[in-house]
């Protein structure tokens, strides 16, 4: 374990993991405002136009995308279970996504709907219940502000990000606030309690399996190569990987058995992820001297601050750099 991968494994902290493209260019200011972060959900939804469930388009403002659901369920009279949605998204954002709300045999007034902190831009009726997963990526809208640096150095670094791609991190938001699902994951596994969602750890689960990930993605960034590679998302089963690949999975890993071990009986199934990512459709324009507005879309599970903390040092005004 080089001295880097200590200092990161020993911290919990995703601040320290290596960038591609070198330093960020320079600091800016993110999501100072709602409206700075903006993100609408992609998905190949064909209607039926009949069935047993209500599919709602919704557009949500500083609320994360379970509790809208618990507040559908509530005023729609069903269970919490009886609502489905493709994806997680930000709270403080303005966001569009589908979610269904299971109705069989019943007409609802979208109108007992109504919630000051999101609006219905549509709905439908569906056969399926929506679930995770089944979207097909994110369209972002970012403004960074108080930005200040050559436009021509953005363009270039916008440029090299296009084409060369960026690490396929797990950001920041899957750790919880400084790590703290990290270190709620290495209490349950130390006591033998990381047993599986139906438990309430599921949040845990995936905090520990995204940062084996994260740590296999660094190892690669150290090496000069992260292109037509794939990491372990960690769970049951036989990896797929190339033997060169499990071999460096294991050196990585090797301090990480009882997480690995824990992952294994928790009920998940191993897969495999990108360690790269690229944008598609990313544009860039600037709103002012030191404002700077971007556009792209990435593929489902994917984080915006993946791609961004290779352009800039983020901050927000209560927060550390991101």
């Amino acid at each position: 374990m080089t001295a880097l991968d200590a200092r990161v494994a020993n911290s919990f902290d995703f601040h320290l993991m290596p960038r591609v493209l070198g330093a960020p260019l320079g600091r800016a200011l993110f999501r100072s405002q709602l409206e700075d972060f903006q993100v609408d959900e992609i998905i190949d939804l064909q209607p039926s136009g009949e069935g047993e469930h209500l599919l709602l388009h919704i557009r949500k403002r500083d609320q994360n995308t379970t509790w809208v659901a618990g507040m559908l369920a509530k005023l729609a009279g069903i269970n919490r279970n009886d609502v489905g949605y493709c994806g997680m998204k930000d709270r403080f954002a303005v966001t569009t996504q589908w979610y269904s709300l299971h109705l069989p045999g019943r007409e609802l007034d979208t109108g007992q709907l109504e919630h000051d902190d999101f609006e219905i831009i549509a709905c439908c009726r569906h056969h399926k219940k929506l679930r995770r997963g089944m979207h097909l990526g994110n369209q972002f809208n970012i403004l960074l502000r108080e930005f200040k640096v050559d436009s021509a150095l953005v363009t270039e670094r916008l440029r090299l990000i296009e084409q060369q791609g960026v690490p396929n991190y797990f950001a920041e938001q899957r750790f919880g606030h400084e790590g703290g699902n990290l270190y709620e994951a290495q209490k349950l596994i130390a006591a033998d309690q990381l047993k599986g969602n139906r438990h309430g750890t599921g949040i845990y689960l995936s905090a520990a399996r995204a940062w084996l990930f994260n740590l296999v993605v660094a190892k690669y960034i150290e090496r000069g190569d992260l292109s037509d590679h794939t990491g372990p998302l960690w769970g049951r089963g036989r990896s797929n990987a190339s033997v060169d690949n499990r071999q460096i999975e294991s050196e990585v890993l090797a301090d990480w058995q009882g997480w690995c071990y824990a992952l294994e009986h928790a009920g998940l199934k191993q897969e495999r992820r990108n360690l790269l990512l690229k944008p598609e459709n990313l544009t860039a324009s600037w709103t002012q001297a030191d404002c700077l507005r971007l556009q792209f879309a990435l593929p489902s599970g994917c984080f915006a601050t993946a791609l961004l903390r290779e352009l800039a040092e983020l901050f927000r005004p209560k927060f550390e750099a991101l």
